[in-house]
């Protein structure tokens, strides 16, 4: 749009004379000053025409040789500077590096000045607007001055286009704080919020499938012309690139306009994964140039730096800057993701919160992302939970004491939620805790490898979760195994101690086998293994043969059909791992019965050696003369005598003659 600054011969001189030089403002008249445009010669800026200028205003490296009236006629500022300084008649120069817009925008306020047509573009419009506000180029000085066609333009050309309102926005962030202060930024993140907000059905444009990057959805298209429908995520690519706080502006009006929660999580992860180092390989190559080199990914800065010291230097306060910048984003990040549950994926939870690990982000901000992940940490994967322990030294290498205060979080979210449902949600709840088991089973498995990993920490992350979470202990079994291997070092106690944190009868029969060949394994843990694996046998057997009773009862067979199936059918039907080492744990049973039997038999023959020595004993000592000493020898001997009766009357008895002979007392034959 071309915009005249011409105005009628006579206005300008009365009013500039109307407002008076006692205001600051020096009275001027229609200047005659004919110009055919600028001319650039190199760094420097000239009026076409053959008046010499009276005026050098210096913006950076920029000058501009002007005449002091044209300016002065329309410009606030520049009238004042010229009226408090009338008694310097050297003044000819002006430094204006303040000047909102820089050189560029003052080029263009000039031109309007000298009356020469001004161009007016989304790309330049911002910077012209601050730059005449700056000027204080107002409606006093001249009707039609060059504030009200830029706002004019702003408000009926800028903020009426989905683009021109992206464009706009995207040049105000070098306009900070001017562009806040005249509301730039708030109609534009007001004028892409309620867009985003309008409903696809209305936007009607040929989308391809692919970023927009050039064109955008015509709010006036009608149906005939563009046949091909918006997808809901049609405006994600042109909000990513903007800068963060205005990203955070726009998404602050989209939620008070009411959008989806899903969406604009789905917009924060877009914009994430725009200018965040979220892959595997940017993520190792940042955490390993966080001491002295240049961040990898987004915002990324290319510096070649030396060795030497000052291309150290430089390199270091480029590292700096990105950090800011990193940790910048990833704080506003969390403050606008939507407080629902599943508005944004736990991968990506956990990758921000690996990012904010690394740039050192607020605790405050680091707790609340670690309560967010809680909430949805069945869904995790186990390469997102292993996030390293950035700045700790001589510790973990992943960081366990972030993934216990996950689990923490976890379990306080389900408890809350089955407190506070009416039906329990234990279905539910159930699910995702055995999901967390599996996953935390997994991530002991991976850190037990790691020799600095204490056992303290590894028996409290296991033991974490309630016994009722894991229906099998077989990821834990190959975790404590892992341990083992990585610690060779541990003692008896410690080993039994790590141990405690599995359940033997929960093993499956393969994990069993294993767990009775493994030395690493104390002595107690793998016969409590053999015993539940022996109890798993004898319910087998017990249910084979019920199922075998109520098969043959239905079909009417003969009870003289045997019902239990031998023992080497039963051996015959179970894994071939479990037949080994069952006739491993058998051989090793029959060992220790034939020891056991030994001692009883070495046992019985002491036995019989001391009765003979008392016996020796007793006749030897002399005998008591006492009154007492002969009654109780009496009773004695009586005693004697009927059992002396009542052994023959047995012996009568007895089939075939044949005699009791008295003998040591013999043991039960038990291996208890």
């Amino acid at each position: 749009i071309m915009w005249d600054s011409e105005t009628d011969s006579g206005n300008t001189a009365a009013a500039a004379t109307a407002v008076g030089a006692g205001n600051g403002i020096l009275p001027t008249s229609k200047t005659s000053l004919r110009t055919d445009g600028f001319e650039q010669k190199g760094q420097s800026w000239f009026v076409a025409t053959d008046i010499p200028s009276d005026l050098l205003v210096q913006i950076g490296d920029v000058n501009f040789h002007l005449h002091k009236y044209p300016l002065v006629s329309r410009s606030g500022k520049m009238n004042r500077i010229v009226y408090e300084s009338q008694s310097n008649t050297d003044l000819n120069k002006l430094i204006l590096d303040d000047l909102p817009g820089g050189a560029e925008s003052f080029e263009l306020a000039a031109r309007f000045c000298y009356g020469i047509p001004v161009d007016l573009t989304p790309t330049n419009i911002s910077g012209l607007r601050c730059a005449a506000e700056y000027l204080e180029m107002t409606e006093d000085l001249e009707e039609g001055n060059l504030i009200f066609k830029t706002e004019a333009f702003l408000s009926y050309v800028v903020l009426s286009s989905w683009r021109d309102s992206i464009v706009v926005l995207k040049s105000c962030e070098n306009l900070s704080p001017w562009a806040e202060n005249l509301q730039i930024v708030r109609r534009c993140s007001e004028s892409i919020a309620w867009k985003a907000c309008a409903n696809p059905k209305g936007i009607r444009w040929p989308y391809t499938g692919k970023p927009p990057r050039v064109s955008s959805p015509k709010w006036t298209d009608t149906k005939e012309s563009s046949p091909n429908r918006a997808p809901p995520d049609w405006w994600f690519e042109d909000a990513s690139i903007l800068r963060i706080d205005h990203f955070v502006r726009v998404i602050t009006a989209i939620k008070v306009k009411g959008m989806r929660h899903e969406l604009i999580g789905a917009v924060i992860m877009h914009y994430a994964g725009k200018w965040l180092p979220f892959s595997g390989s940017a993520v190792a190559a940042a955490v390993e140039e966080s001491d002295g080199g240049a961040w990898k990914g987004g915002l990324h800065m290319i510096v070649a730096g030396t060795r030497e010291e000052h291309g150290q230097n430089v390199s270091a306060a480029a590292t700096a800057a990105n950090n800011k910048d990193q940790r910048m984003i990833v704080e506003s990040l969390i403050s606008i993701i939507p407080p629902q549950k599943d508005s944004v994926s736990c991968s990506f939870l956990l990758r921000l919160l690996r990012m904010a690990s690394m740039v050192k982000v607020a605790p405050a901000l680091v707790t609340e992302l670690e309560k967010r992940v809680g909430m949805q940490l069945e869904q995790a994967a186990l390469n997102d939970l292993l996030i390293p322990s950035y700045y700790s030294k001589g510790e973990t290498t992943y960081d366990v004491d972030l993934v216990q205060r996950l689990l923490e979080h976890f379990l306080m979210q389900e408890q809350s939620e089955v407190g506070g449902s009416p039906g329990g949600g234990g279905g539910n709840s159930s699910n995702a805790k055995m999901r967390v088991a599996r996953l935390v089973d997994s991530y002991l498995t991976e850190v037990s490898r790691d020799r600095n990993l204490s056992l303290t920490k590894f028996q409290v992350l296991a033991e974490a979760l309630p016994e009722s979470a894991r229906t099998s202990d077989d990821g834990l079994y190959r975790a404590v195994d892992s341990y083992l291997k990585a610690h060779p070092g541990m003692t008896e106690h410690e080993r039994k101690r790590l141990c405690r944190v599995m359940d033997s009868q929960k093993l499956s029969i393969d994990a069993c086998m294993h767990a009775a060949q493994n030395e690493r394994l104390p002595l107690r843990v793998v016969v409590q293994v053999l015993f539940a694996e022996l109890v798993k046998v004898n319910n087998s057997l017990a249910a084979a043969t019920l199922k075998d009773a109520a098969a043959a009862a239905a079909a009417g067979e003969s009870q003289l059909q045997p019902m239990v199936s031998s023992r080497k059918t039963l051996l015959e039907g179970t894994p071939q791992s479990f037949q080994e080492g069952w006739a491993t744990a058998k051989k090793d049973i029959n060992t220790l019965k034939f020891e056991l039997e030994t001692v009883k038999a070495k046992y019985l023959e002491l036995q019989n050696e001391f009765e003979t020595f008392q016996r020796q004993v007793d006749k030897s000592a002399p005998k008591a003369k006492t009154t007492s000493s002969a009654w109780w020898t009496k009773l004695g001997k009586l005693t004697n005598k009927a059992a002396e009766n009542d052994a023959g009357g047995r012996a009568a008895a007895a089939p075939n003659g044949e005699q009791i002979k008295k003998g040591p007392r013999r043991w039960r034959n038990s291996i208890s």
